[in-house]
């Protein structure tokens, strides 16, 4: 099965790095997976069509605002398999934003035949380096997250994450 962990951000936002920071964590994890490929984008559409692209499974990592009641550090799960609703509480950082890419996906006929999200809340979105410590402490378990998401082994001996009801937010 082929499938990308594609990480969305910019390093240079504060949390706004937290799907950079679990890329770079799997890099780090040996042996690599195979039929595993790693990417990160800005998040602009067109890009993640084609870091997507001819993939089985797709997981899209990123940092989340949320406009109501934010709990930063918690982690949220999606299955996308249609278009994501126009207002959903919690919107990305990045301009036209993944609800865009998957319309774009659907019209094009180049959506994975399954395509995973997770969301961190974030705290600190300001200009600067550096994850704020909350997202700092989730970025382990959206890496058991994602390896669980694509069927890849979880390095030392941790529990499969994916087991959960996927409406509910990881905690």
């Amino acid at each position: 099965m082929t499938a990308v962990v594609i990480g969305v951000g910019n390093e240079f936002r504060h949390d706004d790095g937290a799907g950079l920071a679990v890329i770079e964590r799997l890099e780090r994890l040996a042996p690599p997976v195979p039929e595993l490929r790693l990417a990160i984008t800005d998040g602009e559409p067109a890009r993640l069509l084609e870091l997507w692209s001819g993939a089985e499974v797709a997981v899209v990592v990123d940092a989340v605002h949320s406009h109501a009641v934010s709990e930063p550090g918690r982690i949220h799960r999606l299955v996308v398999d249609r278009p994501l609703p126009g207002e959903t509480g919690a919107a990305s950082s990045h301009g036209l934003g993944l609800g865009a890419a998957v319309e774009l996906a659907i019209a094009l006929d180049r959506m994975p035949r399954r395509l995973v999200l997770l969301a961190v809340e974030g705290a600190d979105f300001s200009v600067g380096l550096g994850l704020s410590s909350h997202v700092a402490g989730a970025v382990d378990r959206l890496v058991v997250e994602a390896l669980a998401a694509v069927g890849a082994p979880i390095p030392g001996g941790a529990s499969e994450a994916g087991s959960r009801d996927e409406a509910e937010p990881v905690r």
